[in-house]
This record gives structure tokens, sequence and C-alpha cells, in this order.
């Protein structure tokens, strides 16, 4: 068969892939060229702290400075973020006290310590108080604490949480760093978490003890302490139900009735335990450097330009892993080289429009968010413009654009205004706006917005959304590529999704720097009202 009667045959016999054989046109080629070049071999992955994410991020500065964007990080493009690698130092010795007489407590028995970033040498002592869960939410009629008194004391709560929380509040709530705020803001000086009988079936304190002094991963401030999320309590380590025992004997409170309770999901006892307890970890602390990249367009009002709406994106991925066929560079393609091209040509193409925004704007690509969200972290804590001046996040991370793009879900977006301003860019662009389709899955504290949640910002994330063949195609990517050697520009990209997606982005970011209202929470949002933002009370 001769080429041009095969070629015609391929042509009309699938339209799809003519469609792909099409000449990109030029907006589409240029998204597709940042994902090519970030995600290729060359940069292996562009783990955050080596040299393959600062060639990274050395090309996205360069991107910034030819779209016309000014330095937004004091000066310059970039913002030093130190990360700090932690783990325990050594096996701790813990000390139970009860009638003036030592009750055994073993490590790996009873107890395993956890790390203390901010306080390498962690000592506390004091009477234990159990306080259920942990968790205050007023809107469910929660609040863990009531009547307990637990000033200068350490306080003794469960992993995890109770059933009927909703997803986004059970995610937040998931997280021990979070409860233990809870607990310092009431005065107590160390957490420990207690192990139930779920997790004791599923992995259960002494398998733990075997695997203990892995590495965690965290940031550390200008002043080269450690970050920690509750450093006036922090949770110094797990007691397994074995230990949660011995804490109990002797108490009003009947361990038995807190493990029927827990196990049954009826009221809980909660109250101080008898004897004192004397806690200790050691943390053994390394750094590495890497940074976040910052450009910036000053806003046009002479009032509201004191404001800064962010669009974030992260430029890291995973590095170089266990080789899949032979291929071990994970090229990140989807996640996130193509949430970091839409930041890019979001900006050229406000430049390109020659109107200047009436608020300020602020382009990041944001360092080590597979470690955890770090680089949003630190930034939210030690923002580039004035603090209190961010008014607005709008994150772009893995939008899955393999696939005709038929609606968008936005993480977050029933609890701001920002929410509707996308769901009017949607409409413009023939999209619809969903429900997550997997709340389960917990995606709302998975994302770097999540960091701006924290310091009180409205913020969201677009993400690509179930309809048409989205569900298949979403489900397609996590299973075959997401976190692995295949997640590269081979993909089967849609790039007029990406088109609609990045319209989609660019009117919503133009109605929040533009619009009279700041931006602001739904009044009594639990997020909004939790971490003091605007609008929520």
């Amino acid at each position: 068969m001769t080429l041009r009667p095969l070629l015609a045959l391929m042509l009309f016999a699938s339209p799809a892939l003519a469609q792909q054989a099409a000449p990109l046109t030029p907006e589409q080629a240029g998204i597709k060229a940042h994902v090519q070049f970030l995600a290729s071999d060359p940069l292996r992955g562009r783990e955050a702290g080596t040299r393959d994410f600062d060639v990274a991020a050395e090309y996205v500065a360069a991107q910034m400075l030819a779209i016309g964007l000014k330095p937004g990080a004091n000066g310059g493009w970039f913002q030093p973020v130190k990360l700090t690698t932690y783990r325990p130092a050594d096996k701790a010795v813990w000390a139970l006290k009860r009638g003036g007489k030592d009750v055994p407590f073993v490590f790996g028995k009873d107890f395993v310590n956890e790390p203390v970033p901010s306080a390498p040498d962690f000592k506390a002592e004091g009477e234990v108080v159990f306080a259920g869960y942990g968790i205050v939410y007023p809107e469910g009629r929660r609040d863990d604490y009531k009547g307990l008194d637990v000033r200068g004391k350490i306080v003794a709560i469960f992993h995890g949480t109770p059933k009927g929380l909703p997803n986004e509040v059970n995610a937040h709530f998931g997280d021990d760093g979070q409860k233990a705020r809870l607990a310092a803001a009431r005065g107590a000086k160390a957490v420990l978490i207690v192990e139930t009988v779920e997790r004791a079936r599923k992995y259960n304190l002494e398998r733990y003890a075997q695997i203990y002094a892995y590495p965690r991963t965290g940031w550390a401030g200008p002043d080269g302490v450690a970050n920690d999320v509750s450093p006036q309590a922090p949770v110094a380590g797990y007691v397994s139900l074995a230990g949660a025992a011995k804490l109990f004997e002797g108490a009003r409170i009947r361990w038995s009735d807190v493990l029927a309770a827990q196990t049954k999901g009826g009221r809980m006892p909660t109250g101080a335990l008898t004897g004192t307890l004397a806690v200790a970890s050691k943390t053994r602390l390394t750094t590495r450097d890497s940074r976040n990249v910052v450009g910036m367009i000053e806003g046009s009002d002479p009032t509201l330009k004191a404001q800064a709406v962010v669009l974030s994106a992260h430029l890291d991925h995973v590095g170089v892993g266990e080789p899949v066929k032979g291929d071990a560079i994970y090229n990140g393609a989807m996640d996130n080289a193509i949430g970091v091209s839409m930041v890019l040509e979001i900006a050229r193409a406000i430049q390109a429009s020659g109107k200047t925004p009436r608020r300020s704007l602020l382009f990041v690509a944001l360092t080590a968010e597979e470690k955890g969200l770090i680089g949003s972290d630190y930034f939210a804590h030690y923002p580039t413009v004035p603090k209190g001046s961010v008014v607005a996040d709008v994150n772009f991370d893995m939008p899955i654009l393999t696939y005709p793009l038929v609606d968008l879900v936005v993480l977050g977006g029933e609890r701001s205004s920002i929410g509707l301003a996308v769901a009017a860019a949607a409409k413009a662009e023939g999209l619809g706006v969903v429900p997550d389709p997997e709340p389960e899955e917990m995606f709302f504290v998975r994302s770097d917005h999540y960091s701006f949640v924290q310091a009180g910002i409205p913020a969201v994330s677009i993400d690509t959304g179930p309809g048409g063949t989205g569900a298949v195609a979403a489900r397609k990517f996590l299973d075959e590529n997401y976190h692995k050697p295949s997640d590269q520009i081979d993909l089967p990209f849609d790039w007029n999704s990406a088109v609609k997606y990045k319209h989609v982005g660019l009117a919503t970011v133009q109605a929040l720097a533009n619009g009279d209202a700041r931006p602001s929470w739904n009044k009594g949002d639990f997020f909004g009202t939790l971490f003091g933002g605007a609008g929520a009370q």
C-alpha cells in the first residue's frame, strides 16, 4: 500500500488521530512548550533541593523576565526556602509515675517518640489529660475540650477522627499537628497520639517502631529555627493500646469505657488521668536550600494595588526513583509542569492585553509541594509582599488534560467568593462546575492552596472534572501515570482543553484582581472562621 492511500485511510478512519496530527495553534504551542522543557529527561524530575529543580527555577525566572513581569521576591526572582530533613535521633526513655512508684513504660511496646524539629532536645513532664479525639468543631456542636483544664499538662488524644465529619473537615483534623494546635491554644505543653483499635489492626505501634526513624521534611525560618505546626505543644509521640491502658490505671475514666465508646461511636468520657508522665525526644536535623520563583504585576489602582492575588503552581516533582520498564526519571508533565505553564501563560495573556489589573498579581512557582506543601507553607508564613496584603490564591495543580473538557471541580470553591468567579469564567468557556466526585481522596488538603487557607486567605485549586470521558481519563492517569515515569510529554494531551482551562484561570484572576470587593470567605465558613479570614465572622 502506498503512503498516500494509507494516510488518507488513517485520517478518515480516526478523527481523533487527525486532530492530534493537526498543527498546534500558537496558544496551544505556548502552553506545550513549557511542559516539554520542564518535563524533559535532562531535568530529571525536578526534585526540590536538587540542581535539577534549580535549573527549572532558572527557566521559570527567565520566562517571567521575557513576559515582562517584575521580580517579586524582594527585588529578585527567587525566595530562598531552607528545607529541613529531620528524624528521631534515638529511642527515648519516658517515665510514668503513679503514687510515688515507677510504672514500666517501654519504647516500642507502650510508646514511640516522634521528632520535634522546633526543639531538637524536647522534654516535658506533667499530668496527663485525655481529650477524646481532641477536636473542636462548633458547626458540628463538638468540643472535646469542654470542661477540661489542660493548662501546663500533657494531652492524650485518639488518632484519626470520629465518624460523621464533613470530608474537608475530616481531612483537616486527620492531621495530628492541626489537633495539637488546638491543645496548644488551651495551654497544653505536649500531645500524645493514642492508638485506636482500628489503627492497631491495620498498622500497630510495634510495627511502626521498626521504621519510626524515617526522614520527614519541613522548612526552617529566616532565624534558622525549624518549623513545627504546634511548637508550644508538639506531638511528642504515639501510645499503643497497651500503653494507654497503663496511663488510665487508677483514673476515674475507665479505659474499657473509652474503647467501647470509640468503637461504637458513642459519647466518650474525657478527663484527667492519675500520675505524671515525663516525655522526651531528641531530633536529628539537616538542611538544604531550595527556592520559590516569584514574578509580579503591580496593580494600577492607587488603593487596591496594595492587595495581591496569588497565582500558584508547584514546580517540583519527585525526581529519580525506582525504574519502571527501564525508565527511572519521574518527569511530572501533568504533575505539575502543566500547572506552571498555566501560570506563565496567564501572565503572558495579561501582559499582552495591555490592561493592568487594579490589584497586584503575584505569579509563584513553588518548591517542595511533593514533600508536604512546604514551599507554599513557607510563602504563606513569609509572603514576599507585606503580611496581610495577599487577599486570594488561585492554584493550578495537576489538571488532567487528556480528554475534551466538559466541566471543572473547584476545590474550596464553595467556601469563598472565589468559587463564583471560577463558575462565571467556566460558563463563558461552555464548561460547568461540579462537586468533587471523590471527596474521600481529600484533595482539598493535598495541594498548595491549603497552605493559604491555613493563613486565613481565601484559596481554591482549579481541577478538571468528571464530565464526558473525564472520570475515565482521570482514573486512567491516576492508575497508570501518577507519580510514575510515564507522566511525560508523550501523554495524549488535549491541547484544546488546555487552552480552555487557561482561559478559565485567566478570567478568574482578572475578576478577582479588578473587582470592587475584596475576595472573601463565606460568612461562617469553618476554615475562614478557624483561621481568622476576611468575611468569615
